[in-house]
């Protein structure tokens, strides 16, 4: 009987400590429309969604994809965020932890003298003692569910903490391929200006052998000469761009790389795949930032029933067995057994720190709430940026390339009417300058074109895996 009862109150104990007094979680609603913005600037979407496609098969250019694997082993930020996951999930388990008793095993021995006057015998004598013991040291038994509701919390943080890693590793990617991109993008405009510097020179030369000759007036020469200088400087402020652009590449990454991975120019890289937002904006809450803000948001929930069962009394037990003899040789006999059960109940009457408690758990689940909400409401901006981006930018390379086009052939009839004698060299100047801007632009959109497409692809959360 003793028996059964002894069972049934360990199971009372353990069915008890699985309640908890936090309140029950409900998905809060996004704050977002459920479609995703139309109107001029937005057109329809093909190709799979970003969570879908890895990022092996996103990234199609070979030597990026060397760039970008490199980093995810080397970029010291991405292993600090690795970092931070392991204690996260050495600090929940600390937490679970809580739920067990903790078993210490004690051995312990004494001897000491004892006088005369101070000894039960009224003689001088020496007194023995030795121990071994077995127990649990104020184990908190969790009837309201404090240690439950502090388990979820540490749970929650980790999960957060993990999200926040997947988060980090897709911005990781994003500036990777952005600055991979840029510097491509300034290599390119580094040749650009290069031959713009050779055609100045060959102009200049040609303007000079005029002069000399009487066809050329000195204007024409110094116009000419501000050219030559002014190509000069554009090639030495590219040479600047991509030397730090291959610098803040090899930050990302973590180490050199070697120069067979740099790009030469924008032409020469594979783009990345087209991808798709899909028909519903629901894709934002499997963003791994909104995930974990999700988690905190449950956490700050679980905390809410800790401060609860604060209100309550708790539990706990100190028990142990063992064996105590007065001889070391004796520790194991037959009849040296001991044991002790010690059950204490703490009932809070009066701490104001409960209550101030109490509501800075509910304040805390207040903001973690409002950041979830705000975090939900930057991804939907950032992807419907993105996709206007992508509705408009065929149109302004369409409209640069024709551009383009319009000035070179301006500039080639200039120069044609200046060396018939028609026109001044004012207007083959002018001609000069447009061509190179057009050039210059017509590289920006390009680049802005393929970096869309990547930022498209990360603020949709795609690149974790």
């Amino acid at each position: 009987m003793n028996r059964n009862l002894f069972l049934g109150m360990i199971g009372i104990v353990i069915l008890m400590t699985g309640c908890t007094l936090a309140p029950k979680y409900k998905k809060p609603e996004a704050p977002i429309p459920g479609d995703w913005p139309s109107g001029a600037a937005y057109r329809e979407t093909k190709g799979p969604t970003p969570p879908q496609l890895r990022w092996q098969k996103f990234f199609t250019d070979e030597k990026l994809q060397k760039v970008i694997e490199k980093a995810i082993n080397h970029n010291r930020d991405l292993r600090l965020a690795a970092l931070n996951v392991q204690r996260a999930r050495a600090l929940y388990g600390i937490q679970r932890a809580e739920l067990l008793p903790a078993v210490n095993a004690a051995g312990s021995g004494s001897i000491q003298r004892v006088p005369a006057d101070l000894s039960a015998t009224g003689k001088t004598m020496t007194a023995e003692q030795y121990s071994v013991n077995l127990g649990i040291n104020s184990w908190e038994i969790d009837f309201f569910g404090r240690i439950q509701s502090l388990k979820d919390r540490a749970l929650e943080e980790y999960l957060a903490t993990e999200e926040a890693r997947r988060s980090a590793q897709i911005m990781l990617m994003s500036a990777i391929a952005n600055t991979y991109l840029a510097l491509a993008a300034d290599q390119e405009n580094l040749k650009l200006a290069a031959s713009t510097l050779e055609t100045q020179k060959a102009t200049y030369d040609l303007i000079r052998r005029r002069y000399e000759v009487g066809l050329a007036s000195e204007l024409e020469l110094r116009q000419a000469q501000t050219q030559v200088d002014t190509a000069r400087g554009e090639v030495a402020r590219y040479t600047q761009l991509a030397a730090q652009d291959e610098n803040a590449l090899n930050l990302l990454v973590g180490s050199p790389l070697p120069r067979e991975l740099l790009p030469t120019e924008l032409g020469n890289i594979s783009p990345p795949k087209e991808v798709s937002a899909g028909i519903s904006s629901e894709v934002l809450l499997r963003r791994p930032d909104v995930l974990a803000a999700e988690h905190r948001l449950k956490a700050a929930n679980a905390f809410i029933g800790a401060a609860r069962a604060a209100f309550f009394p708790r539990i706990a037990l100190t028990t142990g067995v063992g064996t105590a003899s007065s001889e070391l040789s004796g520790l194991f006999k037959s009849g040296s057994g001991t044991w002790s059960f010690a059950p204490q109940i703490v009932m809070p009457i009066f701490d104001a720190r409960t209550w101030s408690a109490y509501d800075a758990s509910k304040v805390e689940q207040e903001i973690a709430l409002a950041q979830y909400e705000k975090a939900i409401q930057t991804a939907f901006r950032e992807v419907a940026d993105a996709l206007a981006v992508q509705g408009t930018v065929e149109e302004q390379l369409s409209a640069q390339q024709s551009l383009v086009n319009a000035v070179a052939e301006t500039y080639r009839l200039s120069n044609l009417r200046y060396t018939k004698g028609i026109d001044s060299y004012l207007g083959v100047l002018d001609a000069q300058r447009s061509v190179y801007a057009g050039e210059q632009g017509l590289v920006a959109i390009r680049l802005a074109k393929i970096a869309n497409q990547v930022r498209l692809y990360a603020v949709l959360g795609g690149g974790s895996d």
